[in-house]
């Protein structure tokens, strides 16, 4: 039995997220049909995050277990011509039997990406939140500081998280400008449901001055969403990188 660890990218606009769901389009679901097609079975696709309805991946790792003896290059080729424009396999190569691709990442990374132009830009719609309010991006990377470290981030997750471990270490995080365009880029051991997006949020709130400067560290020190900011859109969100 091989392990083969896949790279994709997908544009998430059209799809509920990763996880395949009853009611709902996934991009699980439209890859595991790929995978069917190409290996005469419908095969278990296991992934390393759950993105949710609308976020985008710039490097998403899963992994496909299969006796056919398929070079890598030829799996790339296979399941791109069965897949759709907006997802892409850009890599696959064979991994360990122990290989997990959730269990043994070491890290991620996140992007954000923000429109501030005066004017909003359509093309971007599904790709960029449009935010018109000016933007002291020096300012809010120092603020920004203030979420790298280990915490317990239960005021930065979505009620509808089960998760009973909300301690997490951030190892970085900037906020950064090229033209009109903003990104906020964070790196952490894990990430609870839409923490990303609250930390996004409320680093808008601190540039409009609801959260005042140097407060950031203890609204998360009390670990009440109430005190953190509005969970940004979707469509801004990228995974960005996975690190093993």
């Amino acid at each position: 039995m091989r392990r083969l660890v896949i790279t994709i990218q997908y544009d998430g606009s059209g799809y509920h997220g990763w996880q395949v769901q009853s009611n709902a389009l996934t991009v699980q679901e439209v890859f595991q049909n790929a995978v069917e097609k190409v290996f005469g079975e419908r095969l278990d696709v296991k992934g390393c995050s759950r993105t949710d309805a609308g976020v985008h991946a710039n490097m998403y790792v899963l992994t496909v277990d299969t006796d056919m003896n398929i070079k890598d290059d030829g799996v790339i080729l296979a399941l791109n011509s069965h897949l759709p424009k907006d997802i892409a396999v850009i890599d696959c190569k064979e991994g360990s039997p122990d290989f997990h691709p959730r269990y043994s990442c070491k890290s991620k990374e996140y992007v954000y990406k923000l429109y501030n132009g005066k004017i909003r830009n359509p093309f971007l719609a599904d790709y960029a939140l449009y935010y018109r309010y000016p933007i002291d991006v020096d300012y809010l990377n120092e603020q920004a500081q203030a979420f790298v470290g280990t915490y317990d981030y239960s005021g930065f997750c979505s009620a509808k998280s089960d998760v009973e471990d909300t301690v997490r270490t951030v190892k970085s995080f900037s906020v950064t400008r090229q033209g009109d365009m903003v990104y906020f880029r964070v790196e952490a051991d894990g990430f609870l449901y839409n923490m990303v997006r609250i930390m996004v949020g409320t680093l808008l709130f601190v540039s409009e001055g609801k959260i005042k400067k140097d407060e950031l560290k203890d609204v998360i020190l009390s670990k009440d969403r109430k005190r953190a900011g509005k969970t940004a859109p979707s469509q801004g969100l990228y995974l960005n990188k996975v690190n093993y």
